[in-house]
């Protein structure tokens, strides 16, 4: 009987000193956890950015081309006029 509860008693000490560590464990594989998802939504959001930036400018191109356009015409219809 004293045998038995020796080793309960060694047992129990055993599992109490892992209680700790697994702890430590948890937070860890949370932080990382946390860590992935900051990176994750960083590169999210970059390439948004970068998505709006080219949209952008390619509006500003198009824009831009719009107004040669408009420029060249008035150009054709001022040199009529001017003949």
């Amino acid at each position: 009987m004293k045998k038995v509860a020796v080793t309960v008693a060694v047992l129990a000490l055993g599992l109490a000193a892992c209680q700790p560590k697994a702890q430590e464990n948890a937070a860890n594989e949370t932080a990382v956890e946390n860590n992935a998802e900051a990176d994750v939504n960083a590169a999210t959001n970059d390439a948004t950015a970068v998505a709006d930036n080219a949209l952008n400018a390619a509006g500003n191109a198009v824009n831009s081309a719009g107004n040669a356009v408009a420029n060249a015409s008035n150009a054709v219809g001022n040199a009529s006029t001017n003949q």
